[in-house]
């Protein structure tokens, strides 16, 4: 069963309510004592005795009397064992009561499904036993410890119910949330996954480019710049691979004379940087080919990749590098 309704809810708030405020009716129904009769029976007094007679003679007439003891009744303060454990009983009984439509608010809260739990909390036999005693207090005490009895039975019947309707939503709500858990880290190595795919995919593609652009001799462009040795060579025909045109070239070569002067062996003793494109470390070379360390084509392959990704193009990564003075 999913959870109680909301008129369940209304219903169970509305009574418990009720029963708080009928509680204090113990003021009103109860008194210290009250007596419940006095008797008394007269005859003339002994010492004016009538006398009367009968057959039998003189017979004198004595007098007499008798009283009988107040019953005592349950009082609000009292502190006798039977007024003590009315008021506990129906205290007891407001506090189940207040907590049944608790939990059963917190389960239509969670909104989770409890699957096979019963999720329902039937008060209607602890509300009539708090009923039959509030009704009663007028009554003697000593009437009263029997029905005080019932209501307490009632209560703790209403608070298993309650403890095992709340278990089951506690063990719901762990469930939901390791749950969430588990799609979340999903989720998370998917993404790392894919991150990884994408980054060996372009790091082939770059490589390839690379060594088909290194072993055919590409045609000089138009224009100030023209490659100058083989590393430039290299590069510019490795340009088009990235969708870049001439004007791009000339970027490339001022960032690069400014890095390393086109040497694939320079070396920055302070920061440690490497190679023509200044990768720090070097080491990050690696990615585009085991011989970055001595190998331009593999050099210049993954610094074109790097400011693919970092700038969109070489004259970014040139205007930034005059900006800051790196790139």
């Amino acid at each position: 069963m999913r959870s109680t309704s909301a008129d369940a809810l209304t219903r169970r708030s509305r009574r418990a309510h009720r029963r708080a405020q009928r509680r204090v009716g113990i003021v009103a129904a109860a008194a210290a004592f009250s007596l419940i009769a006095v008797a008394g029976v007269t005859a003339l007094p002994t010492s004016e005795a009538e006398a009367s007679t009968s057959s039998f003679g003189d017979i004198t007439l004595a007098s007499f009397s008798t009283t009988v003891e107040p019953t005592p009744v349950v009082s609000l303060s009292g502190t006798d064992e039977i007024s003590t454990a009315v008021r506990t009983a129906l205290a007891d009984a407001d506090a189940a009561l207040e907590a049944s439509v608790e939990v059963a608010s917190q389960v239509e809260a969670s909104g989770l499904d409890l699957g096979d739990a019963e999720t329902d909390i039937d008060t209607d036999a602890l509300e009539d036993a708090a009923d039959r005693l509030t009704a009663s207090l007028d009554l003697p005490a000593p009437l009263l410890p029997g029905i005080a009895e019932q209501v307490s039975d009632a209560v703790s019947a209403v608070e298993k119910r309650v403890d095992a309707v709340r278990t089951d939503l506690e063990a719901a709500q762990k469930a939901e949330a390791e749950r969430l858990a588990a799609e979340a880290e999903a989720q998370r190595i998917a993404e790392e996954e894919a991150a990884a795919a994408a980054e060996a995919e372009a790091a082939e593609a770059a490589t390839s480019t690379g060594s088909s652009s290194a072993s055919a001799a590409p045609s000089r462009p138009a224009g100030v710049y023209t490659p100058a040795g083989d590393a430039q060579s290299i590069a510019y025909g490795m340009l088009g691979g990235y969708g870049w045109g001439d004007d791009q070239f000339g970027c490339l070569v001022e960032l690069w004379n400014k890095e390393s002067g086109w040497n694939s062996q320079a070396y920055n003793a302070s920061s440690g940087a490497y190679g023509i494109p200044q990768a720090l470390p070097g080491s990050k070379m690696a990615s585009a080919g085991a011989d970055w360390e001595t190998n331009a084509a593999t050099q210049i392959s993954w610094g074109l990749g790097y400011i693919a990704g970092r700038y969109g193009s070489p004259c970014g990564a040139w205007q930034h590098s005059q900006s800051v003075g790196w790139y």
